[in-house]
């Protein structure tokens, strides 16, 4: 019971961090607020690896896994960044949340030439309706708007990030996996802003840094740590299911926060994607647990 709420509250975290993100988009550029995330998460990384008391190594075997999931996260930072600044929080945390283990299952099928079962292909299928319902491609005025395009490639590039974790997790644990790739994204970033003012965070006001602090301590570094220790207390597949509540709690907290109006076609949409999930993740192999 206790682990079961501590899901709920990662994933509420988690839900918020979208409104968190549109706040965000208001005050400084993706470079730069990207940056500042990952310098937050390493930063609130470091007291966790002490409260876990988890030896801290680096296999190299999982060196390779870290450096591309690195690129692939400060690639979906910006991508979410670029979507959430052209539509809304909500949409945001329901298209890519819903749309990303579809993607995986895709990507994992052609990759590793998974067998795939009827039910799968049908949870695939009902998944392509839900998110043509998601997206409102049947209004022609809605067909390939800016923000729905960047909410697509984060769910793909957020599907490469979730296959390099599976990777990689037989060789490194995922809090530890976690704080490499903090580490090594913020690196990129720092190369990435070299002609860029890093210190305009420094104008900012309170909203900003409330926001700023939320999404890298509370909504990546607790909320991933808890997610992580609960799976291996409840195994994979069971933590895995309260993800469902993500898009639910990032409707809910956009309309609360910045009233945000909750569209029916993305509550729709979403249920339908949400339903093609289970149908795809139910019959799923069991992973090492840690």
């Amino acid at each position: 019971m206790k682990f079961s709420l501590l899901l709920i509250f990662a994933m509420l975290l988690w839900g918020g961090g979208w409104t968190a993100l549109k706040i965000l988009t208001v005050h400084v550029g993706v470079e730069v607020l990207s940056l500042w995330r990952f310098v937050i998460m390493f930063l609130s990384f470091i007291p966790i690896l002490f409260f876990l008391k988890i030896p801290l190594r680096l296999p190299k075997e999982s060196a390779k896994y870290i450096f591309m999931s690195s690129i692939l996260n400060v690639l979906f930072m910006i991508l979410a960044y670029l979507g959430v600044e052209r539509s809304t929080a909500g949409s945001g945390g329901v298209v890519i949340t819903v749309l990303s283990p579809l993607f995986t299952f895709v990507l994992s099928s052609f990759i590793f030439k998974h067998k795939n079962n009827r039910a799968q292909y049908f949870g695939l299928f009902i998944g392509l309706l839900g998110g043509m319902i998601m997206l409102n491609i049947y209004n022609e005025q809605n067909i390939m708007q800016a923000g729905d395009i960047y909410f697509i490639l984060a769910a793909i590039t957020w599907a490469g990030v979730t296959l390099l974790a599976q990777k990689s997790h037989s060789h490194i644990h995922p809090v530890h996996y976690s704080f490499y790739i903090s580490s090594m994204a913020m690196l990129i970033l720092f190369f990435i802003n070299t002609s860029n003012d890093i210190s305009v965070v420094f104008d900012q006001d309170a909203s900003f840094w409330v926001a700023l602090l939320y999404l890298g301590i509370l909504g990546q570094s607790v909320a991933t740590t808890i997610y992580f220790v609960a799976s291996g207390k409840l195994g994979s597949s069971k933590a895995s299911s309260f993800m469902f509540l993500v898009p639910l709690f990032a409707l809910l907290i956009s309309y609360m926060v910045l009233d945000e109006p909750i569209q029916m076609h993305i509550v729709l949409g979403g249920a339908i994607c949400l339903v093609s999930v289970y149908l795809i993740n139910k019959t799923k192999t069991k992973i090492k647990e840690y």
